[in-house]
């Protein structure tokens, strides 16, 4: 039994010093010089990522990127953030002008083994939907047979979008446009019978709209949509720093870890709360970080709940309720591995 302890011990001894010296090379080292993260997201959608006139961005999404700047500098503020369209995405990745995606994408087979990236967590579990306008008279998806259908190019929602009509032998016409904001103004324009996007995007697109009553978002949802940050492959210390960046957003939820009290937490005996803190174990070493990543993600952030809350909540215009997206002690599907 001492034999296999101390071999235990030399093995685990010899996995933290790779791990310490990958985080020496890669890209967070590349970022540390750099002096900020680099973050590609969405042009505009209300509760993910939205600049205000002065260019100041809000979402969910971005809140993942000043998570991650909140880990590595201490200071949430030292983001860029790069609007990218649907179509342009994964080219700006795979180009490496952003350190990664935190673009309301889905998570797909393809995407995840052709295009030479990697998914890093869902943050926000969705689904496709239709909006329409009242005065059409449809209350189901099933009747928009012979419709014509606002949709974003270079998207899982137009591959969706015609596997829904195939599969229910109807007939439709694409109205397909390269960004966001060209579909939804097309759609309001009259150009098409209904706009097809995610679920959360329609409550945010809807907001868009001259008179948002008009317009409601039919009750079938079509697909899975599960979204995420998004990195490059070949950088696995990187994969782990964003990966664990929104684990420790989700574990400080569950363990009652909030901005309000996270300072407090620093005194407790809960051996759970003392690794997450940072005041037991060396857990953010092995990633290039400091050992107290996680109480500054929640210090100059939030948790997954208050971060939600604030952006598609009950605190947001779009009170968009947790369903799915709560933790899995109350029934969601957000379920984060331990630190330990």
């Amino acid at each position: 039994m001492k034999k296999a302890v101390t071999s235990a011990l030399v093995l685990a001894s010899l996995a933290l010093g790779a791990g310490v010296a990958q985080a020496q090379t890669g890209l967070l080292p590349q970022i540390k010089a750099r002096g900020v993260v680099t973050c590609g997201t969405s042009p505009g959608l209300a509760g993910f990522a939205m600049p205000d006139a002065q260019g100041n961005y809000t979402g969910i999404d971005v809140d993942l990127c000043r998570a991650l700047a909140a880990a590595i500098f201490n200071d949430p503020q030292k983001v860029k953030f790069v609007p990218l369209s649907s179509k342009d995405r994964f080219t700006a990745l795979q180009a490496g002008e952003v350190d990664l995606l935190s673009r309301t994408t889905t998570w797909t087979l393809s995407r995840d083994t052709s295009l030479g990236l990697n998914f890093a967590g869902i943050n926000y579990f969705d689904g496709q939907g239709f909006m329409v306008r009242k005065k059409l008279g449809i209350d189901s998806a099933l009747k928009l047979a012979g419709a014509s259908v606002c949709v974003a190019q270079g998207t899982t929602t137009e591959l969706n979008l015609a596997d829904f009509f195939r599969a229910n032998k109807m007939k439709y016409e694409v109205v397909a446009f390269s960004s966001g904001d060209e579909t939804i103004k097309a759609y309001e324009s009259g150009r098409c019978d209904a706009f097809t996007t995610d679920s959360s995007g329609l409550y945010a697109e809807r907001l868009k709209l001259q008179v948002p009553t008009d317009h409601i978002v039919l009750p079938e949802i079509i697909s899975k949509e599960p979204l995420g940050p998004v990195v490059r492959h070949g950088d696995d210390n990187w994969l782990d720093v964003v990966k664990w960046t929104h684990n420790a957003m989700l574990n400080a939820e569950e363990l009652g870890i909030t901005k309000a009290n996270v300072d407090e937490m620093l005194k407790s005996e809960n051996p759970e709360i003392r690794r997450f803190v940072g005041t037991e174990g060396k857990f953010g070493e092995p990633m290039g970080l400091s050992n107290d990543w996680a109480y500054r993600i929640v210090k100059l952030v939030g948790n997954y709940g208050e971060v939600f809350e604030k952006n598609v909540g009950a605190g947001s215009p779009l009170k968009i309720a947790r369903g799915q997206n709560a933790l899995w002690t109350k029934g969601g599907l957000q379920y984060a591995p331990p630190i330990r």
